[in-house]
């Protein structure tokens, strides 16, 4: 019996090896990446099936493997599908020889034998052929001997099937797995023209890699959009902006973008390599004189909050054709940079979301340094239990050589009245409006105004 068991463990353990090495071409491999932790796998075989009952092992498969979500398509029946990733290790083997032989082998190549009863960090107690015990804090020192391979560990994660086939021969079968371990993101590159009125912009796809396995001349595809995953994806790393500056003669010619389902789907046009703990950078698209709106926002909607608060720095742009541009643009890190006369020079950066064409995308690229506001609450006045009036008083500086306009918005909530401004004022909703206070050079303007409040 125990020979007969050994010889159907070893028999296990090559088999694996066997098919891969000589019954087993990679005919074609296509990932999809999704921007939420997750691949998806399709891989064709041409295997060399028996007929009747077998079994067929593959092991160059992600090892961020989803088992539930395997499919394999062949000329016959799937009988049997198993999912094996208990990997060898040195504690998993000694884990294995609990009650069992092992030897040691010391510096001097001296050899301990002995029964191992305990084997935890880095610890062992062994029950010598004497009857007594070797109780070793630290392994330092010594090698460990077993006799064999244990039952149930292998070296590389794999995928098992036990399917009958109604003919023997060589046949194309499809595998198709999910992964976790995938993901991609947009990078953009913004640069400013002189006058702040016109950007050119370069897109760059990071697609990374650590699904445990590396995919080899892949159809590579990535879907943009916001899939509905039963768990929780994780994502973000974050890549050197100086790559991105770089200019690619066929970047526009890469990837063919089309719609798909409610995502958008983009189709690199040639194969690619996504080696493991691997990200890899591709030019997306690029589009040159798109005109731009700068402006300055203060935007302080906590109300009784007072004192010198900052002055956002905001560009605006529309995703149209008319605008030079007019693509989806899935969602990722702008960073903007404008020249100083001698190079390029980062000023800031800011995250969109998917954004489709004919959509204005919004940029906060930080706070300007010369324009300040300074917001005072001047008065409170109760006119019964249900209405209350406040007065305030803004103060915007403009310590800049030229003159500026700086949007104020302001969040009043619901049944407001304003009984007096010293600006006009739009009203942007239900609950907010927003004033365009002109400041010039070197001056300060004040915007006063009251608001009444009833409940």
């Amino acid at each position: 019996m125990k020979n007969k068991s050994a010889f159907f463990v070893l028999s296990i353990m090559l088999l694996p090896s066997l098919l891969i090495a000589q019954q087993s071409e990679q005919k074609s491999i296509a990932v999809t990446v999704y921007n939420q932790n997750l691949g998806v796998v399709k891989d064709v075989r041409n295997i060399d099936i028996k007929s009747g009952i077998s079994t067929l092992a593959i092991t160059d498969v992600a090892q961020n493997i989803d088992p539930t979500s395997v499919h394999i398509n062949l000329n016959g029946d799937v009988l049997e599908q198993n999912y094996q990733y208990d990997l060898v290790s040195l504690y998993k083997i000694l884990a294995k020889y609990i009650d069992r032989d092992i030897q040691l082998i010391g510096d001097n190549n001296e050899i301990i034998e002995g029964n191992l009863l305990s084997a935890s960090n880095s610890q062992i107690v062994l029950r010598k052929k004497d009857g007594g015990l070797l109780m070793l804090p630290s392994l330092t020192g010594y090698r460990l001997s077993v006799g064999s391979l244990p039952e149930g560990l292998i070296t590389k994660p794999t995928l098992l099937w036990m399917v009958h086939s109604p003919e023997s021969g060589k046949q194309d079968v499809e595998i198709s797995y999910q992964t976790s371990g995938m993901n991609w993101h947009a990078e953009y590159v913004v640069v400013l023209n002189k006058d702040d009125s016109k950007l050119d912009l370069n897109s760059w796809v990071s697609i990374e890699n650590n699904s445990g396995t590396t995919f080899k001349n892949a159809k590579l595809k990535l879907v943009a959009g916001d899939l509905n995953l039963v768990k929780n994806q994780n994502q973000n790393v974050y890549a050197s902006p100086e790559l991105y500056l770089r200019k690619s003669e066929i970047a526009g010619d890469q990837f063919q973008e089309k719609a798909f389902f409610e995502y958008h789907i983009y189709n690199l046009k040639r194969p690619t390599t996504l080696a493991q703990n691997e990200t890899k950078q591709i030019s997306l698209f690029e589009a040159q004189n798109i005109q731009v709106h700068k402006k300055y926002l203060y935007s302080n909607n906590y109300r009784n909050r007072t004192g010198q608060q900052k002055v956002a720095v905001i560009v605006e742009f529309e995703n149209s054709k008319e605008n030079s541009l007019g693509v989806p643009m899935p969602k990722g890190k702008i960073r903007v940079y404008k020249s100083d006369g001698e190079s390029n020079e980062f000023i800031g950066e800011d995250m969109i979301d998917h954004t489709p064409k004919m959509e204005k995308i919004k940029l906060k690229i930080g706070d300007a340094f010369d324009i300040l506001a300074e917001e005072t609450q001047t008065d409170h006045k109760k006119i019964s239990d249900k209405v209350f009036e406040d007065t305030y008083k803004i103060t915007l500086k403009n310590r800049k050589e030229e003159n500026v306009a700086v949007q104020v918005d302001r969040r009043l909530g619901l049944n407001w009245e304003i009984l007096k401004s010293s600006l006009p004022f739009k009203k942007d909703d239900a609950r907010n409006i927003s004033f365009q206070v002109p400041v010039k050079k070197n001056s300060e303007t004040e915007l006063t105004y009251t608001v009444r409040y009833s409940y």
